[in-house]
């Protein structure tokens, strides 16, 4: 898992053109294809010991809650056991909000954790005393919005550290069946390309999709030193059982199913139709 040992249980785990051919000119010149502007560190923020970042739901509305995604693995109380969820918990952890450029311009408070696991997945959101609007307001600084539809094989992403105030650009690799990394197991796992050499610190950090601006995942962890299945060094299985161990790659966890456990006024309900996250 890709966080500092700081307060760890273990350590760091748990991220030239050819000539062409000439042809005739066209008699209108074909308009040019979108350009994103580089994704930048605004709406990310960096926690005492992992990354992170203030999202919202395509149905999150200004005067909500704010919310920040980071790894289960960074929660304040410590690793969750294989099976537990923690849920709708009093937090008051606190967040140092990261303009464009990576700069901290201010201080973000939890009240709750509104949901955290190391179960199927690895991912935590706190819900915030501040709103999207007094935020915005406050900063000049937008949530990023959560996807809601699976990361595609070969999108060009950029995983986004607030704690180290860096960046890692690569290409989703594929998906992991299971990975296994010592007594946890998370489902459908997202796996870089080479590229993305994220370290410790950078777990929570968003994966988002450079087309779209859009988080697609939540950073997690990566094979350090070639082990198999054991902490820091995760293993993938698929679905006969076969162990594959990919030295020096990284992986995260998607989120596009969190939206549909996140209800009016951004409160968890994990009875919700569609949600799939697991519950309590």
């Amino acid at each position: 898992m890709k966080k500092p040992l700081v307060g760890a249980l273990f350590a760091v785990l748990l991220m030239g053109a050819g000539i062409a051919p000439a042809t005739a000119a066209p008699t209108q010149a074909p308009a040019p294809a979108p350009v994103r502007a580089a994704v930048g560190f605004a709406g990310t923020v960096a926690l005492s010991n992992c990354s992170g970042s203030v999202v919202r739901t395509p149905a999150s509305q200004p005067d909500d809650p704010a919310l920040v995604l980071s790894n289960g693995h960074c929660l304040e109380t410590g690793f969750p056991a294989p099976g537990e969820v923690v849920y709708n918990r009093s937090s008051s952890r606190s967040f140092t909000l990261l303009n464009a450029s990576g700069r901290g311009v201010g201080t973000l408070r939890a009240s709750r954790i509104a949901y955290g696991t190391m179960t199927d997945t690895d991912i935590s959101v706190y819900r915030l005393t501040s709103t999207y609007a007094q935020i915005k307001s406050r900063y000049g600084i937008d949530a990023l919005e959560l996807s809601t539809t699976h990361p595609v094989q070969g999108t060009a992403i950029t995983v986004v550290s607030g704690y180290w105030k860096r960046t890692y650009s690569c290409n989703v690799d594929g998906f992991v069946y299971r990975l296994k990394e010592g007594s946890w197991t998370w489902k459908d796992s997202v796996r870089y390309t080479s590229a993305c050499q994220t370290i410790g610190g950078t777990s929570g950090s968003p994966v988002i999709d450079n087309a779209t601006g859009k988080v697609v995942a939540v950073n997690n962890t990566g094979n350090e030193d070639g082990l198999r299945c054991a902490d820091n060094n995760p293993c993938e299985v698929d679905e006969n059982g076969q162990v594959t161990v990919r030295q020096g790659i990284n992986y995260a966890q998607h989120t596009y199913g969190i939206a549909a456990c996140v209800g009016t006024g951004n409160v968890f309900d994990l009875n919700r139709a569609g949600c799939t996250l697991p519950k309590p």
